[in-house]
């Protein structure tokens, strides 16, 4: 008869545990949501993270807060995001590289992007464009290519650090391309543009947003871009695949992640209101202006992605022997 009773009341215990975690998430959300940005105020990310969050916050009705931790490649913040708890009051943006290329650059991570945080929704994916000084002698691929075999070694690569596309870009033209270049990192990737811009170095692969408007002012000179087909934005510069080179091809991207173990209702009620959000004119507007495909779509599309893209990137970093800092 204990032993009944005893059964009865853990049945009980049961009960009561998954009506009021049901009740938690019929509930999501009751309180501010805190929106977690591994880089710092002002860049691509933080822009992109302020304007999701404020569309959001209006759907979910309740304020979502962004919080930036940059650092180490954007790794502080992610690990943030993977160690944070469950129930959907913390959410991310996931980046290129802490998702794709980071695991396998660093080796001693103390998260694992497929194991400790669960995606979303992809938000967005875009290409570089490969640029020089205007007064560069390179004017096309094939200078680049055979000024690079003619003396390896010699021409020199700019980037915003260790393992970011930037750097993945050249790495990618290099290994199908049968060249070597020097690497020359900065801090940040305004600081290698300037000096691209100065004549300091012979190239860069640069982001959209950043490099069309000094495409359009005369600052740079595009040779080609690492998507398939040709940018609106870029309509003469040709695609890498068009110039015989088809495997260099890069999108960064970033989209919308929780930690491991969020409940499926609360990533469904997220990924609904992204969705949404992405359906706004303003932002629609600003990504395509950055020469950026708009994402969307369902966790298993960003969950395919970040899988194919880890893979694609791993290989790139260990053929290429990149180290970190």
């Amino acid at each position: 008869m204990r032993f009944i009773q005893k059964l009865f009341i853990c049945a009980l215990s049961l009960v009561g545990i998954y009506t009021s975690t049901a009740v938690a998430q019929n509930n999501y959300p009751n309180k501010p949501i805190n929106f977690i940005v591994p880089y710092g105020a002002g860049g691509s990310a933080d822009s992109r993270s302020r304007q999701l969050a404020q569309k959001m916050s209006v759907l979910l009705k309740q304020p979502i807060v962004i919080d930036n931790k940059p650092g180490a490649g954007g790794n502080i913040g992610t690990e943030f995001i993977a160690r944070a708890a469950p129930d959907g009051y913390t959410i991310g943006m996931g980046n290129f590289a802490p998702m794709a290329v980071n695991k396998t650059l660093f080796g001693n991570l103390r998260y694992d992007p497929e194991v400790d945080l669960s995606p979303v929704m992809l938000i967005e994916k875009g290409p570089l464009v490969l640029v020089v000084n205007p007064n560069s002698p390179y004017k096309t691929i094939g200078d680049i290519v055979t000024a690079a075999k003619a003396k390896p070694d010699t021409l020199t690569f700019s980037s915003g650090g260790i393992g970011g596309s930037h750097q993945l870009s050249a790495e990618l033209f290099e290994l199908n391309a049968g060249i070597t270049m020097i690497h020359v990192p900065y801090k940040s990737g305004s600081a290698a543009l300037t000096d691209l811009m100065a004549g300091n170095v012979d190239i860069m692969f640069d982001q959209m947003y950043s490099a069309v408007p000094n495409i359009k002012g005369d600052k740079l000179r595009p040779i080609a871009i690492t998507s398939k087909k040709r940018s609106p934005l870029l309509p003469n510069v040709p695609s890498f695949a068009e110039l015989g080179y088809p495997k260099v091809e890069v999108l960064n991207w970033q989209g919308l992640i929780v930690p491991k173990g969020t409940p499926k209702a609360i990533i469904d009620k997220l990924n609904a209101a992204a969705n949404e959000a992405l359906k706004d004119p303003g932002i629609r507007e600003i990504m395509l202006s950055q020469g950026n495909e708009i994402g969307g779509g369902s966790p298993a599309e960003f969950a395919a992605l970040i899988k194919s893209e880890s893979a694609k990137w791993s290989a790139v970093v260990k053929a290429a022997n990149i180290k970190p800092e």
